[in-house]
């Protein structure tokens, strides 16, 4: 959410903002937020007025009746009635104003970085970087759900039956991957100096939209029915949530956070065939990544963040890419985002796994983040995130970079410890 005093000093560079996301429709939000939050300041204005003038006509009233001028006191409280009145009713439109400019600025965007392309949406995002060779073997690599299955750990239709479409059983050694992978990435994480965190599953709605907009609660969130609870899409939305109504001192920065958690996602619309299988689902389970910071220092630790995703991925033998998300791709609150890809030997491509994103003061804003400097100044901190890893999507990544010609599974040394010091997972069956 910006600030208001920005966007009533700033509002064509909030409109030019709104035109490099493509979002024509909320230009006229623009003006009609500034006319409401001129009508508030101005409710505000005069009823600072009557409650200075209820003061100063009290201490009259005081002075009159201490004198025996009870007639004229009482014409004094009948002028304070009145004003107690209008101000009732000035606080009441105040009221009303603020909400109305609260609204809108939840739906205005959050000005994009310099350093953003300008494009419609993801099929614009600028590749940055690649890191590792990606190959193709002279093998054949089947789909992801047959590899895990060769090794009897997917059962895709007992989960249908059991729960519906989008939801999956992992299996023996595939299962016992999934938690390795998990546990890996936690420990990656805590030994590039973060604490380890498990959040809770659950948020109440005002946290809902400190950490996201509308459009985004709509396309991911389950709501609870009867409760202000949501099921968390990402435990960045606790973790976030946790400095929800705080003040830190600066001193205390950064806050530097790993957590684990199931995730629960809708996941609406059509799905190609690649996304059959467990790449697509409305359950699963992540490492993820959060910093609290200074505003200057954000920009260091959004690089700082993509990184570890970048050397975790190299370290079990995947090649990855970075790519750079264009104006039309960021979501409202984001300041700027890059995707991490890594590279699938069956589909001759690179497909998302992570994703790393600066939301500046967005998200302290809405859920009054703040930080206190030293003579009690305060200013909103920014705020991070990333995917660590996100199994079980990683885990395609992994099988098809790591697939013997044999059908067997190598099992990169640093993940060894993690699966009994097993160097390679066997299929049970062809």
């Amino acid at each position: 959410m910006l600030d208001m005093k920005f966007l009533r000093e700033n509002p064509e560079a909030v409109k030019e903002n709104i035109r490099k996301k493509f979002q024509e429709d909320k230009l006229p939000l623009v003006d009609q937020v500034i006319e409401l939050d001129a009508k508030s300041r101005k409710a505000k204005q005069e009823a600072d007025e009557l409650r200075a003038s209820r003061k100063k006509v009290s201490k009259e009233i005081g002075a009159l009746m201490g004198q025996g001028k009870k007639e004229e006191a009482e014409a004094k409280k009948a002028e304070v009635a009145r004003n107690a009145e209008r101000l009732a009713e000035l606080e009441a439109q105040e009221r009303e104003y603020q909400e109305k400019v609260r609204e809108i600025m939840l739906v205005i965007p959050n000005i994009i970085d310099p350093s953003v392309p300008i494009g419609k949406d993801d099929s614009e995002n600028v590749e940055i970087e690649k890191f590792g060779e990606p190959a193709v073997p002279d093998y054949e690599i089947p789909y992801h759900a047959e590899i895990m299955e060769s090794f009897d750990g997917l059962d895709i239709d007992a989960a249908g039956r059991v729960a519906g479409n989008g939801f999956y059983y992992l299996m023996g050694d595939i299962a016992r991957l999934h938690s390795a992978v998990i546990s890996y990435a936690r420990d990656f994480m805590i030994d590039r100096g973060f604490t380890y965190c498990v959040p809770p599953f659950m948020i109440r709605s005002n946290v809902v939209t400190g950490v996201m907009s509308f459009a985004e609660m709509d396309a991911m969130m389950y709501k609870i029915e009867g409760e202000d609870l949501y099921l968390i899409g990402t435990s960045e939305h606790s973790m976030i949530g946790k400095f929800i109504d705080t003040i830190t001192p600066e001193e205390e920065l950064p806050k530097t956070l790993t957590s684990y958690s199931p995730c629960f996602r809708k996941e609406k619309g059509a799905h190609g065939v690649e996304e059959r299988g467990v790449y697509r689902i409305h359950q699963f389970e992540k490492q993820e990544m959060i910093v609290v910071c200074k505003p200057e220092e954000s920009p260091m630790w959004f690089d700082k963040l993509w990184k570890n995703t970048v050397d975790l991925f190299r370290t079990l033998d995947i090649p990855v890419r970075t790519l750079e998300c264009c104006s039309g791709d960021l979501a409202d609150l984001k300041v700027k985002s890059i995707d991490v890809e890594a590279w699938s030997p069956r589909q001759q491509k690179y497909f998302e796994v992570g994703s790393c994103s600066n939301l500046g003061d967005a998200q302290a804003r809405r859920l009054q983040i703040r930080v206190r400097k030293e003579g009690n100044e305060k200013y909103f901190a920014h705020t991070l995130n990333n995917t660590v890893v996100a199994p079980p999507r990683m885990l395609i990544a992994f099988l098809e970079n790591n697939l013997r010609a044999d059908g067997s599974v190598a099992i990169p040394e640093a993940l060894r410890p993690y699966m009994g010091g097993k160097e390679a997972l066997v299929p049970k069956r062809a």
